[in-house]
């Protein structure tokens, strides 16, 4: 393989890496202070991007084409609905069934995703069909010895990255992270000492559904399209990413995400048809490292979660 190819592969592998990763931190915090999987979380992103979709639709109707006022826009307003969105799941949803079997959360969220997705199936204008959406960063490119490394790709990871460490850094090193964490630990007695555990768990849960947003996001502008069913894809993978990370750890997520873009990456490279068996490749290393590690590469501490 010449060294562009090999490149290229890298710079997606990267890209895909960053996305799944926000994805599953969500995952993450979701069950941390609930120990709830939130299986609506595919299509609570796939809505931020058609959220975006929309406010870019909106802008150019107000004759805006600033594409840097664009992005800020688009970003500000999905991240704002999809949290909101969050927080109404966790309040009206979630936290009524706090005491019930897990499986019951798992149905209700799994049923709430299936609706999300064909509400916008059918209520969104032509919303069966894939968006084209729009390419706002710029498009220059630097040849790097047959590698073309474009400005877009390098603006969307380092984005990706910020945002990833900015929520690392929010989780460990603020007084609203040690309340999530405290309440992941022992909500009782992160009860008994002034926390207001309610509102945590809604500002978790709207945090970790803006992270999805942010990558749905770059995700449409890395492709240039979203479609209705993006968010059943992105959304299993990243509860794989969490879960082979270690389900309940923040790093783990994180490794998770990249690990399994770097095995779709290797699928795509080393096995006949490229691409057509990247996913199935990466799936079943997955299932075999599940197999072999069930707690995951970062197993959870009792002591240390979220």
């Amino acid at each position: 393989m010449d060294i562009g190819l090999f490149g290229q592969y890298l710079a997606n592998g990267v890209m895909l890496g960053t996305m799944y990763a926000l994805v599953a931190v969500g995952f993450t915090l979701f069950f941390g202070v609930l120990d709830v999987i939130k299986f609506s979380h595919g299509d609570v992103l796939m809505l931020g991007s058609f959220t975006g979709f929309t406010v870019y639709i909106g802008l150019l109707s107000l004759g805006i084409e600033n594409p840097w006022v664009m992005i800020a826009a688009i970003l500000l307003v999905s991240i704002i609905t999809t949290a909101a969105l969050g927080a109404i799941i966790a309040r009206y949803l979630v936290l009524p069934l706090k005491s019930a079997p897990p499986l019951n959360i798992l149905l209700i969220t799994l049923m709430l995703g299936t609706a999300i997705r064909e509400a916008v199936r059918l209520f969104y204008p032509d919303g069966s069909n894939p968006k084209a959406f729009p390419a706002l960063l710029p498009t220059a490119s630097v040849d790097l010895g047959g590698f073309a490394l474009r400005a877009d790709s390098v603006i969307l990871v380092a984005a990706g990255i910020t945002v990833i460490i900015g929520l690392n850094l929010v989780i460990n090193r603020t007084r609203l992270g040690l309340a999530i964490r405290a309440v992941a630990q022992d909500e009782e007695t992160a009860k008994i000492m002034g926390i207001n555990y309610t509102m945590i768990v809604l500002v978790t849960f709207a945090i970790g559904s803006g992270a999805a947003a942010f990558a749905g996001i770059m995700n449409g502008l890395y492709y240039n399209e979203v479609n209705f069913g993006m968010g059943l894809l992105l959304g299993l993978i990243g509860f794989c990413a969490a879960i082979i990370g270690g389900l309940g750890n923040i790093y783990g997520a994180i490794l998770g995400g990249f690990l399994f873009a770097g095995l779709q990456t290797i699928g795509a490279v080393a096995l006949p048809f490229a691409s057509a068996y990247k996913d199935v490749f990466a799936f079943g290393v997955v299932i075999a490292l599940m197999a072999w590690k069930p707690t995951g590469l970062i197993a959870e501490r009792s002591s240390d979660r979220v």
